[in-house]
């Protein structure tokens, strides 16, 4: 039996695109001979939906889509994740469903027992988990089908009572397929690999894993979907963040390879760079976009959004807006000259100095003799955002925002001020990872400046400020926001680490105190396991327990 994966790149809402593209997919397979395609979970409408599945004329849409797809399945059959409605008055409206099409007709339709509700995944809002299970069969071949978390209850403390492999394999299945919506977290891929490996070695079976591909706002799904022997031995895998269909074979328990693309050695700087680039690239695509906007400092954040943007959306469509003010240094507007220089991006260089001091004298009368402080610090970060807003309404800019996850763990930054923007390309990366991926991008050739790399940070809001005057040095700090976001330690744990115990402290009572300013923040491109926003919902006003600290010692799954 020859089998196609198809690795696509769906639109959350365009049923009428995804379904052209599915047929297109099918079509493409049938010229191959394959026998079976099999598409990603959620495939019709694009996953997560969110809300959008509680709509009765959205659900209706699929099922049209599904009753056109299956007319294109006549020499061949199909896999399809959809949602279903569900016809028990008890429990929830709906399945998250995989469709098994033969003969122009849905002959199957298997449900996901499994719902995710952690970390970015709310699925038991929408779905009823499923209550019978049940081998598929073509061509004299039994099929485990599952979808996505279905195979993920492993482990020593899992977190479902019972894994739906466990009542398949009763069945004596032949293979197992399981299509999916996972999405990119550097590293996340070893943790997927690892779970399909035991998935085979623990039933004898081999496996036919597929992801889809493309960015969902802030999600942003890798693909490399693939295929393991009985044995757990990866046969092959397909390319990340890129459509592909690749054929294979089954026969008599072997696996083979029809012309396969073999995609290059990930590093994980590459796949990070990877992603942010189609997460750039699909939020302007699939929202109708063309154009980007930002404001370029002459700093290391800006410089590698604009590098990344350059790249995801043609130099031709990103304007970079240069705004010295009095505080500015000579060097700052050179650099991000070079950068401009470098990248063949548009520009403008609007001084923003005159606004600053109008606002200076509007509030004289309240501020009276009061000391310089971070009012008149945030006057200049706002009046930038006044600027690029003014640019990206008048000309149909869409605002990036530059703020690193560094600066929003500890809420250095301003609100309505360089925290603007639609979406942020960078809040997913701590301030040494933006370093890292500066030299990932200069690996051949100098594109960002080498002084944007080697000076010290700094926002230029008063005569000779550093971020080293308000906070520890990017090393130490980025390991203790590590400890605290992505592994969830508790304080003293990260303390254990030979970390100055005032340091934790004050560092981890800034991260509490700054979730009022993250929840205004523009969506955050996902590339980390704990991003802010859908990863990690903390409360606004919540009183934190352990005077302000928050202790996850206890490991949640």
């Amino acid at each position: 039996m020859k089998i196609a994966l198809a690795q696509l790149n769906y639109h959350i809402g365009n049923i009428e695109a995804n379904t052209q593209r599915i047929i297109k997919a099918i079509n493409d397979a049938k010229k191959q001979t394959a026998d079976l395609i099999v598409f990603a979970e959620l495939a019709i409408c694009g996953y997560p939906p969110l809300d959008l599945l509680e709509s009765n004329t959205f659900i209706h849409s699929c099922e049209q889509a599904i009753d056109q797809i299956a007319i294109t399945c006549d020499t061949i059959a199909c896999i399809l994740g959809a949602p279903v409605r569900n016809t028990d008055p008890k429990g929830k409206d709906l399945y998250n469903a995989a469709y098994f099409i033969e003969n122009k007709k849905v002959q199957t339709i298997i449900h996901k027992a499994l719902l995710p509700n952690y970390d970015v995944f709310d699925e038991y809002r929408y779905f009823e988990p499923a209550t019978g299970l049940q081998c598929i069969h073509f061509k004299g071949i039994k099929i485990a089908l599952t979808i996505c978390e279905d195979l993920w209850n492993i482990g020593r403390d899992p977190l479902y009572v019972e894994s739906p492999m466990d009542i398949l394999i009763k069945e004596q299945p032949n293979l197992m397929i399981n299509i999916a919506a996972s999405p990119f977290a550097h590293m996340h891929h070893q943790e997927r690999v690892s779970v399909l490996k035991h998935n085979c070695k623990k039933y004898r079976l081999p496996i036919f894993y597929v992801n889809q591909v493309g960015a969902q706002t802030e999600l942003i799904f890798d693909g490399r979907s693939t295929v393991f022997d009985a044995d757990g031995h990866q046969i092959h895998e397909m390319a990340s963040f890129a459509e592909a269909i690749q054929l294979y074979e089954f026969q008599n328990t072997q696996i083979l390879l029809h012309h396969p693309s073999n995609p290059p050695e990930n590093t994980n700087q590459s796949l990070i760079h990877d992603a942010l680039v189609l997460g750039i690239r699909d939020y302007f695509t699939k929202s109708g976009f063309k154009k980007a906007i930002l404001g370029l400092s002459g700093g290391i954040d800006s410089a590698l959004v604009c590098a990344l943007a350059t790249e995801a959306l043609g130099a031709e469509n990103v304007m970079a807006i240069l705004m010295p003010s009095e505080f500015s240094s000579d060097h700052s507007i050179k650099d991000a000259l070079d950068l401009v220089s470098n990248l063949g991006c548009r520009h403008q260089i609007i001084p923003i100095q005159d606004s600053v001091t109008a606002f200076d004298k509007m509030l004289k009368p309240l501020f009276g003799d009061l000391p310089f402080d971070v009012a008149e610090e945030n006057i200049q970060s706002r009046c930038r955002a006044i600027t690029v807003m003014a640019l990206s309404n008048k000309f149909g800019y869409i605002l990036l925002n530059t703020s690193n996850k560094s600066e929003l763990a500890v809420g250095y930054g301003t609100l309505y001020g360089d925290m603007a923007g639609a979406i942020a390309v960078i809040g997913d990366l701590y301030k040494t990872g933006v370093y890292q991926l500066c030299q990932h991008i200069n690996r051949n050739r100098e594109i960002i400046p080498k002084n944007i790399l080697v000076k010290a940070p700094s926002a230029e809001l008063r005569p000779g400020q550093k971020d080293a005057d308000s906070l520890p040095d990017y090393a130490i700090l980025d390991k203790i926001l590590f400890e605290y976001i992505e592994l969830r330690k508790s304080h003293q744990d990260i303390i254990a680490l030979s970390i100055d115990e005032a340091l934790v402290h004050r560092i981890l009572k800034l991260v509490n105190h700054a979730e009022f300013k993250r929840r205004q923040s523009p969506p955050i491109l996902r590339v980390s396991p704990k991003a802010f926003g859908l990863s990690r919902r903390m409360p606004i006003v919540g009183k934190y327990p352990t005077g302000q600290l928050l202790d996850f010692s206890k490991e949640l799954v």
